[in-house]
């Protein structure tokens, strides 16, 4: 009987403590469960898609926006398409398929980017685009500085320091980007409205430090019959300053277009003669205040300019 008894008492302490275990443990999934549900709920996630981060530029305009979204409480995903239009494509596919709420794009083409913005459109995901603008696809606001004024500025500046006449030359960015295109309209504009003066020699380099040294060097082979150099990026600038250095034409005005740091240093050092200012940090600021308030159901204008600065000595 005292036997019994005591096996009695095993049992019903085992039926407790087991019941207190799946108490316990069916309390904890459910706060787990609760705290998944208020941590989707609160996270908006920004996907950046940038043309390269082999760029100053572009890492300033990218430290701009990430700094902005952390203010902001933002989570943000920075993807480098390496100027690589087809990777871009693909990084843009791969931020859709991670539930990205909102898209801000710097495309390293601007007809190429044109699918993958479609797609996001296709996803119900607002695309806003950054410096450089999509030739396709639905895009909420273009942020920006006026690619094509900056170039008129930089070739009234040069034709005001090469005086009555003169030939210039023209280091263009990569072919089919917007940059590109708008910029060196500006600056032909400039150029082909002033008597006396014509481009002697324009090459693409696709803002590029490294290119911008050998197109440059080309150049001066073929011809070193220029009194400036005018190129569509800072990088561009300071391989053609290289280039110039190297040949003994170290009076040749040259003019770049960004004002990255190396950029800036070189017209202190009267290396280089002027550089456009874009401030790409305040781009990619801009970028990411503009996406929180479409995320907030905010109506925005279709260009959102960022002033630009002629840096000079």
């Amino acid at each position: 009987m005292k036997k019994l008894f005591q096996l009695f008492i095993i049992a019903v302490a085992a039926m407790v403590v087991s019941a207190c275990s799946l108490e316990q443990g069916g309390g904890s999934t459910e706060k787990s469960s609760d705290q998944n549900s208020g941590e989707k709920e609160g996270t908006q996630k920004i996907g950046l898609s940038i043309s390269t981060l082999n760029n100053p530029f572009f890492v300033t305009l990218r430290d701009g926006a990430e700094a902005k979204a952390k203010e902001l409480g933002l989570e943000i995903t920075t993807v480098d398409a390496q100027n690589d239009p087809a990777k871009q494509v693909s990084d843009i596919e791969d931020l859709i398929q991670q539930g990205v709420d909102i898209l801000l794009v710097n495309p390293a083409d601007s007809a190429a980017v044109a699918s993958a913005i479609e797609s996001a459109n296709n996803a119900d995901i607002p695309v806003i685009t950054v410096d450089r603008s999509a030739e396709g696809g639905e895009v909420v606001t273009h942020i920006a500085s006026d690619n094509a004024a900056g170039g008129k500025m930089a070739g009234e500046f040069i034709i005001e320091q090469l005086g009555g006449s003169g030939k210039v030359v023209e280091l263009e960015g990569i072919p089919g980007s917007s940059a590109a295109r708008e910029r060196g309209q500006g600056f032909n504009d400039a150029v082909g409205a002033a008597e006396g003066f014509e481009v002697a020699a324009k090459q693409a380099a696709n803002f590029d430090r490294a290119e911008g040294l050998t197109v440059m060097e080309n150049i001066i082979q073929s011809t070193s019959d220029f009194g400036a150099v005018f190129a569509h990026n800072d990088e561009m600038a300071l391989g053609a300053v290289q280039a110039l250095a190297a040949a003994g034409m170290e009076d040749v005005i040259v003019v770049g277009f960004d004002a990255t740091d190396d950029a800036v240093k070189a017209v202190e050092d009267e290396k280089m003669a002027a550089t456009v200012a874009q401030k790409p940090d305040l781009m990619g600021e801009q970028a990411v205040d503009a996406a929180s308030k479409v995320l907030a159901g905010e109506e925005l204008e279709e260009f959102i300019p960022v002033e630009l600065e002629l840096i000079k000595k």
